[in-house]
């Protein structure tokens, strides 16, 4: 059955490709994904599958039902890009100014499409109903896996599965992380409010944009100072932003960032630290503040069962020397987390690297960023073999 989906891999590859490249030239952001899902059901539409779309917009769930099954197992994708610009030269390079696929959703889709044809012709070997998740906005809070369960999306379903595709993971490897795999991204916003003035008499102002420098430069203790080096942590400032004229000393100043946290205790603790420090430096400079913090996605949680069977169904396609397992904890966040929050689930790394040909080393949400398309053969059979082997 192994070699009958690898077989299936190499019949469909090609075409796969082509899918995540019309869908790599036409990037859509958030919720607002026609083009796409146009696109994706075009490519379901003639196969066995029960097909909803326009869930949560623009999202598709697809079923492909099985005489006597009393499971149902779930394969995630999600579709939307990035507000940025693609500076590759690639052919299928980005057709949208300010809107690109720099983070392998259009991989992902096409893997599932891909996943969904393979399946459909291997129906009769299925023991399990199977639903294809095709999500929108998975890249701005709150997300869309949120309203795509509220509007049914994981109904009926026992247990879920994803991937991404993962620049510091060779081609043809796949990395399990057991527990927690990614992070809670939270967000801070800060303005300091203090008094304008001429530039040329600083004595008459209370200097917003001194007091953002001094006060950034702190933040940085909080973690090496803070936080046990054994746990995991990330403070980053992101956004400073004051001022309009090189001679008026503005009245406030801004600063964003993030944090991002594996354990809860640590995000409180660098949570309250942020505003104990921002207190502090106002008030020694008579200025004030007003600060905001927003928690992002909770912990993506791998459970115990579904880290099994996706390390199964690894070990059916590819040598026990090319899963990296146990495999480090990544401090980005992901809305996978709300369906493992519900039902048991999976998310996992696939491989897109290539080093020797120097293709797909850019990190993800580089303006640069790309895969080794062969990754695409290994992410339609992993999904395919969590479905084929399943059994409730």
């Amino acid at each position: 059955m192994t070699q009958k989906v690898w077989d299936l891999c190499e019949k469909n590859f090609q075409d796969i490709v082509n899918v995540r490249r019309q869908i790599h030239m036409y990037p859509e952001i958030e919720f607002d994904l026609p083009q796409t899902a146009k696109t994706i059901f075009n490519e379901l539409k003639n196969l066995p599958l029960e097909i909803r779309t326009n869930v949560a917009k623009h999202g598709i769930v697809a079923d492909l039902k099985v005489d006597g099954a009393k499971h149902c197992v779930a394969l995630r994708a999600d579709m939307d890009a990035l507000p940025m610009q693609e500076t590759s030269d690639v052919p299928y390079k980005s057709k949208i100014d300010g809107k690109a696929h720099m983070c392998g959703h259009d991989v992902h889709s096409a893997i599932l499409v891909g996943a969904a044809r393979i399946l459909c012709e291997m129906r009769e070997h299925l023991q399990t109903n199977v639903r294809f998740i095709f999500q929108p906005c998975e890249e701005k809070y709150p997300g869309g896996a949120q309203q795509m369960i509220a509007e049914g999306a994981i109904e009926d379903v026992d247990e879920i599965y994803g991937l991404h595709v993962w620049p510091l993971v060779e081609v043809g490897s796949i990395a399990i992380t057991p527990g927690v795999f990614m992070g809670q991204p939270d967000s801070f916003s800060i303005e300091i409010c203090g008094t304008g003035s001429h530039a040329a008499m600083p004595h008459y102002s209370i200097d917003p944009v001194m007091i953002a420098c001094q006060y950034v430069t702190m933040l940085q203790s909080i973690v090496s100072r803070n936080i046990n080096p054994f746990d995991c942590a990330v403070l980053s400032v992101t956004q400073i932003s004051a001022g309009t004229a090189t001679n008026v000393i503005p009245q406030s100043a801004t600063i964003k960032g993030t944090v991002r946290t594996l354990d809860k205790k640590v995000q409180q603790t660098i949570r309250t630290q942020i505003e104990k420090i921002l207190r502090g430096i106002t008030e020694s400079h008579g200025a004030t503040y007003k600060f905001s913090y927003e928690e992002g996605y909770p912990l993506t949680y791998n459970s115990e069962q579904c880290v099994e069977k996706a390390l199964q169904a690894s070990q059916s396609i590819i040598d026990k020397d090319k899963i990296v397992y146990p495999y480090t904890a990544f401090l980005g966040g992901e809305d996978f987390s709300y369906y493992a929050q519900k039902i048991p689930g999976c998310f996992v790394a696939l491989g897109s690297a290539n080093t020797d040909k120097k293709i797909g080393l850019k990190m993800c949400h580089h303006p640069q960023f790309d895969i080794d398309e062969e990754c695409i053969k290994y992410g339609m059979a992993l999904h395919a073999n969590l479905a084929l082997n399943f059994k409730g």
